[in-house]
């Protein structure tokens, strides 16, 4: 950068390959971007390349150049291609989480409008994401990760339904948590239907509810 404007130019220019090869200012801005933003810009890019150009188009390689960064950068990140697919499925189903608890963290309310506010979200949040969720649950398949971390998402979400019901919970000790597995794995039949078109959106809520509110019945 010139800073002497006062100064006589030298006669023949002087050129800097160095500077004009970085001076971008998105590879600067690349460059300082922080760790988690870092790995936050990586997985939102990869989830563009799976719907722009499908799911085999997603390798380390490819999302490096999506991303404008070093491959480097990617491999440390997550290592292997397999391990992008397991922080992205992580990451989308967070994603979903987060709108949840944002949705569902207000004021008190009664169980029945409660239920309603829990099948109406939980059904909206599921179906928003479902078809990216599965196109990387399908990407990984028969990978003994994607069991794991499958697995540990779905405790996640019983354990979000249990913390939700406790306050009307009237059934013998440790029942509650048994009935929300249930609820959630109806919630996410109910979410593919959906998606599928078997069920409109009024249909699958008003279904989930009612599953619900019978299910929080002591027996």
């Amino acid at each position: 950068m010139v800073t002497h404007s006062n100064q006589k130019a030298p006669k023949t220019p002087v050129k800097s390959p160095a500077r004009t090869a970085t001076a971008t200012p998105s590879t600067k801005a690349a460059s300082r971007l922080p760790k988690e933003a870092r790995r936050q810009q990586l997985l939102a890019t990869a989830l563009l390349i799976i719907r722009d150009e499908g799911a085999d188009r997603l390798t380390l390689g490819n999302l490096a150049i999506r991303a404008g960064v070093s491959k480097p950068v990617v491999y440390e990140h997550f290592g292997t291609r397999s391990g992008l697919l397991i922080e992205l499925y992580r990451w989308i189903d967070t994603e979903r989480v987060s709108a949840f608890q944002a949705a569902m963290a207000a004021e008190t309310r009664g169980q029945e409008e409660t239920i309603r506010l829990l099948a109406t979200t939980y059904i909206h949040c599921a179906t928003d994401i479902t078809d990216d969720f599965h196109t990387v649950g399908a990407a990984l398949a028969g990978s003994q990760e994607k069991a794991a971390v499958f697995q540990e998402l779905l405790n996640n979400v019983i354990m979000m339904f249990v913390a939700v019901l406790e306050p009307f919970d009237t059934l013998p000790a440790g029942e509650l948590e048994k009935r929300c597995i249930g609820f959630v794995g109806a919630g996410e039949a109910l979410s593919s239907a959906l998606v599928r078109g078997t069920l409109d959106a009024r249909e699958a809520e008003a279904v989930f509810a009612s599953l619900i509110t019978g299910g929080m019945a002591a027996r």
